[in-house]
């Protein structure tokens, strides 16, 4: 996120805070649900993350709260919290 607004301060605080919240709720669950929790639950409809950006966006801001494993059969990242 480029700028320096406080419009984008609180929407990236409160992308990191939901995605913390649901993978608390929901441990063992991949992007595409937590992009789908995102998208129609909560209806944030300009999050901007797709399942690929998930796999970006957490280790950059969250690596110390959220962790991943590789599933073995799909190869896919499974999150939980660290």
């Amino acid at each position: 996120m480029n700028g320096r607004g406080s419009q984008k301060t609180a929407r990236l605080e409160r992308l990191k805070m939901e995605i913390t919240e649901y993978v608390t709720r929901n441990p063992g669950c991949s992007a595409a649900d937590i992009v789908d929790h995102l998208s129609n639950t909560l209806r944030m409809r300009n999050h901007g993350l797709t399942s690929r950006k998930v796999g970006f966006f957490i280790p950059r801001y969250l690596k110390n709260i959220v962790m991943f494993t590789l599933d073995r059969s799909t190869g896919k990242r499974i999150y939980s919290t660290a």
